[in-house]
């Protein structure tokens, strides 16, 4: 058994398995508690912040991200997640890896700082779940991944945009372009992605499958979770979340909120039903906190994040 510690398990926490009791209130704020360290052996999976926001469109403030869904965090700590009814850490050992350190007054570095960052994490064959920042940070993660797994791998995408807008440039920093460079660059097989929440046009979705904002309320979670796993099947796949995929009724704290969204319940069901799909990599990204409200898209962030993790853990027992 785990020795029982009373706060700053973060830091004092002697295991990476199991849970210390923690006021929600005080504290050192590791995503859920779980271990502050950069040691990797014996790691399921790694939380890391990646807080860039030089990407953006619109509105910047997403590289405080990170560190607002840490702090959403506390209350999941707290308790065994709903609906899962377990603690996902008596099996899966987690660890905070901290944040993906690069230099921002020198962008031609981001891009090559955050794929060594995930290589260093991925050579130790723990997963990732890495918190954004603007979501330009998933390519970077996706060329990783695919070093690691193969290309191409296979992509499931929340968000209210599908980012495959033109770009042949070698050197963008672009929240809007990654998935058209990840398509032609192989990364991904547009065949077997699939974008989720699209309420944005775009003339060429690159032959990705779209269920956009409206077919999921019309068709229901069931149908969306049935579609998108006929469509990745067992095949390698990334999952990136863009908190905008949530109506901003359900999350006013992002960069480039477009009404008519998916409600939490909504997307959280959908996540909850991904458990036969091969997850090797995920991310939360677009939180900016100085948006929100009474920290409602933090703490959706959170519960995503928390429910990927509850995935993991479901993975990991089931191959016992």
């Amino acid at each position: 058994m785990t020795e029982l510690l009373y706060g700053d398990g973060a830091i004092r926490r002697p295991s990476l398995y199991g849970s210390s009791i923690e006021n929600t209130y005080a504290g050192v704020l590791s995503f859920m508690r779980r271990k502050y360290t950069r040691e990797l052996d014996g790691v399921d999976v790694v939380v890391s912040g990646v807080p860039l926001d030089l990407a953006t469109t619109f509105r910047s403030g997403a590289r405080l991200g990170p560190s607002a869904v840490r702090a959403a965090s506390v209350q999941l700590a707290e308790l065994d997640p709903y609906p899962w009814g377990f603690n996902p850490f008596d099996d899966l050992a987690v660890t905070d890896y901290g944040d993906c350190w690069f230099d921002a007054h020198n962008p031609l570095s981001i891009k090559p700082a955050i794929i060594e960052h995930a290589r260093t994490i991925l050579r130790s064959n723990a997963k990732m779940l890495t918190f954004g920042g603007d979501h330009y940070i998933t390519y970077p993660l996706l060329v990783a991944h695919a070093e690691k797994y193969g290309r191409p791998l296979s992509l499931i995408h929340f968000d209210a945009h599908c980012d495959t807008w033109a770009d042949d440039s070698p050197d963008s920093l672009n929240h809007g372009t990654m998935f058209y460079k990840a398509v032609k660059e192989g990364l991904i097989d547009p065949k077997t992605s699939v974008q989720v929440g699209i309420r944005t046009w775009n003339e060429d979705f690159l032959g990705i499958n779209i269920l956009d904002a409206a077919w999921v309320p019309e068709h229901g979670t069931r149908a969306a979770l049935e579609r998108i796993t006929s469509i990745v099947g067992s095949a390698p796949t990334y999952l990136t979340f863009d908190i905008d995929c949530l109506d901003p009724a359900f999350a006013p704290g992002t960069g480039t909120p477009v009404p008519g969204g998916l409600s939490s319940a909504q997307a959280l069901a959908i996540v909850r039903g991904l458990g036969a799909v091969n997850l090797i990599g995920a991310d939360v990204v677009e939180v900016s906190p100085a948006y929100d409200q009474s920290e409602v898209t933090a703490l959706a962030a959170a519960h995503i994040a928390c429910d990927l993790l509850c995935l993991w853990r479901q993975k990991k027992v089931g191959a016992r």
